[in-house]
């Protein structure tokens, strides 16, 4: 209670402090004042009420002060005596207490300080505060009495937030549906109820505007409000029929306002007045929203703003029609007839306008230049709304690009300073890293490459198996040595390596890797598939008690670096030619009608995808489906035509695609 007490004390102090430096417009007096009183947290907030507090009596005594009693608040907000959020909860309170004419007066201090909120002390505090309160302000208005009022409270909205603010962006292309256009009413002929008829081109094609066409026309706003109604192939044909109607109604009719300048020209001239023609068409009226009865079509129809109203309606929802919206499904595209509609009808629409007095050819190339910056916006909000930034002069530019190239441009060392630091450690600089390291393995490098221990060829199995079995856990077929190598080996091991192929290699990593799975699947069903092990061999033997292992390169390099010499080093036996073809032999191997016939049945929900996979086109799929009646009589047909053709078809090929596919029953028929 104490605590509450001192500050209402604290307040009322502030306040008659607040209220004597207002009125003689002295913030030092209230600066010094509140420095000596209370701590910071304590003393703003103190301060923040008095300042409200203040403007109650402001509002009743003197209502013409309140512009300048909120430049002192933005005074005290910059010497940090109050939040900075009070000048806009003043403003706030203001608009609250105020009728709409004076808010529409108090606001044009709003806009003339758009600088100021912008200010880093106030922005980031008071945007908030500000779109709340403009906010509150629209709800207050009414859009079609206070049209300008409104107009100028979102040009506020406008300058004051940047371009990248997302709640003003409509990001994801929403419509306001909630604007939706009532209209009604007695089946009747609207042209009965008009008392007199409108001047028209041409009597015989003069169009009789009953209930039906008033239907047609204002049921058109349903479609301009979502225009994604249009995609809809019902609501198409609709919109199609009713646009024409409406398009060619405007067509037949004469406008208000040539009739009206007419008429007037000819009754000033009657009483020989010196008008200017260009004063008498200015004449015009606007209307937020028009009305819908149906005895104010006939009229609506002569009447230049509300023709052009309409047009431009038609042109903006050509224009997401035929636009590319980041948001739109892929089904919400215009088919070639329904696009080349809408390109004779825009045709027809800019016709219209420039046919609409005044001005009708001005304003429809004025109407072009607005939508084609339109698709600027569109293009900028499918890129995620970037923010802008101004360009740099050509001169600066060109000079700033130059600098980050010279910094990002390494200095390339000379090659004699390379050479030398090698020298002086006692290796020989080649060139390249993999030939420096290979030269410098040993001392006596040519002698070590005489070396009968180098003279070997490892087991493909065993070295592409290495590629996995790296320290670092990741492959080696990236490693420009070890590819250098592998291809080496596949092509004096692998009869593959020279077999013409319908898959191009798109990057050496990439067929290696493939090699190696193939390889390594190869070796695995080999060994399943080998019978009973032969005699060891005498060699054999002594190798094996001796528990002498298969050397390989690395533990070459690593012999030859740690000893230095070759003169004792024995030939390692090498699998032989006869060996290998007899490893490799069933590589190459064709279907069996057994297997087959196994396979087809395992493949009868499948067979398609493997068909796709295997290269067929669709309407080779669709042939195998009309000359088969069933699933696996379509599967055997692929398969039979597969390998009678294709160059490359095995049933090791076949069973690794069907791996690929994860067609694990139907591979299991093949390995069985």
């Amino acid at each position: 209670m104490s605590e509450k007490l001192g500050f209402e004390e604290l307040r009322s102090k502030y306040k008659d402090v607040l209220s004597k430096a207002f009125t003689t417009n002295n913030i030092d007096l209230l600066d010094s004042f509140s420095k000596s009183n209370a701590n910071e947290s304590d003393r703003k907030a103190a301060m923040d009420q008095a300042f409200r507090d203040k403007l109650l009596d402001l509002l009743v005594e003197e209502p013409t002060t309140l512009e300048n009693y909120v430049c002192f608040c933005i005074e005290s907000c910059r010497r940090q005596m109050v939040t900075p959020t009070m000048p806009v909860v003043l403003l706030g309170d203001i608009f609250d207490a105020l009728t709409l004419n004076k808010c529409e007066k108090m606001f044009t201090y709003v806009e003339n300080g758009v600088n100021i909120w912008k200010e880093e002390l106030f922005f980031v505090a008071c945007k908030n505060n500000l779109l709340r309160m403009c906010n509150d302000l629209l709800r207050r208005l009414s859009r079609s009495q206070n049209t300008v009022f409104c107009g100028r409270i979102l040009l506020f909205l406008a300058k004051f937030f940047p371009f990248s603010e997302r709640s003003g962006l409509n990001i994801v292309s929403e419509f306001n549906l909630e604007n939706v256009t009532e209209f009604g009413g007695d089946n009747t002929n609207l042209k009965e109820a008009l008392d007199e008829e409108m001047v028209v081109d041409d009597e015989k094609n003069k169009l009789v505007i009953d209930y039906n066409l008033y239907c047609k026309f204002w049921s058109l706003q349903d479609f301009f409000r979502n225009p994604n109604t249009c995609y809809n192939k019902i609501q198409w044909k609709t919109f199609v029929a009713h646009s024409g109607s409406v398009l060619s109604a405007f067509s037949s009719y004469k406008l208000e306002a040539v009739t009206l300048q007419t008429s007037k020209l000819n009754r000033l001239k009657a009483v020989g007045t010196d008008v200017d023609m260009q004063e008498a068409s200015k004449e015009q009226h606007y209307f937020a929203k028009f009305l819908t009865n149906q005895k104010l079509l006939e009229l609506q129809l002569s009447d230049s703003n509300f023709r052009r109203c309409v047009l431009i309606q038609f042109l903006i929802l050509f224009q997401y029609l035929t636009s590319s919206v980041k948001f739109k499904m892929e089904s919400q595209e215009l088919k070639s007839d329904q696009a080349e509609w809408v390109k004779e009808t825009i045709a027809l629409v800019y016709r219209l306008l420039a046919e609409t007095p005044p001005d009708g050819k001005t304003f429809a190339e004025c109407v072009k230049s607005i939508l084609k910056r339109e698709e600027h916006w569109n293009n900028w909000k499918n890129d995620g709304c970037p923010e802008f930034q101004k360009p740099k002069p050509a001169v600066a530019a060109a000079a700033t690009a130059e600098d980050d190239t010279r910094r990002t441009r390494k200095r390339r060392r000379l090659l004699g300073d390379i050479v030398k630091e090698y020298e002086d450690s006692g290796k020989i600089y080649m060139g390249n890293n993999e030939l420096t390291k290979l030269w410098n393995l040993c001392p006596d490098n040519l002698a070590a490459c005489k070396t009968k221990k180098r003279d070997f060829m490892p087991p493909l199995k065993t070295f592409m198996s290495s590629a996995l079995e790296t320290s670092t856990g990741r492959r080696r077929t990236g490693e420009g040595g070890w590819g250098w190598r592998a291809l080496r080996l596949l092509a004096r091991r692998e009869p593959h390596f020279f077999i013409h192929t319908n898959n191009p290699i798109g990057r050496l990593p990439d067929y290696l890797d493939d090699m190696v799975k193939r390889v390594t699947r190869e070796a695995a069903a080999a060994e399943g598939a080998e019978e009973a092990p032969a005699p060891a061999t005498n060699g054999d033997k002594a190798k094996t008690e001796t528990g002498e292992e298969e050397i390989t390169e690395e533990q070459i390099e690593a012999d030859l670096i740690k000893e230095g010499d070759t003169n004792d080093i024995e030939q390692v036996p090498d699998s032989t030619d006869a060996d290998f073809e007899n490893k490799t032999q069933s590589r190459v191997t064709m279907i069996t009608p057994e297997q087959l016939d196994a396979l087809c049945d395992k493949l009868t929900a499948d067979w398609k995808k493997l068909a796709t996979k295997l290269g067929f086109k669709p309407d080779e799929i669709q042939y195998f489906e009309t000359e088969n009646p069933t699933e696996p009589a379509r599967a055997k047909n692929m398969l039979q035509l597969w390998f009678d053709d294709d160059e490359d078809a095995s049933v090791e090929n076949l069973l690794y695609i069907m791996e690929g596919l994860e067609l694990i029953e139907a591979c299991e028929t093949l390995k069985a």
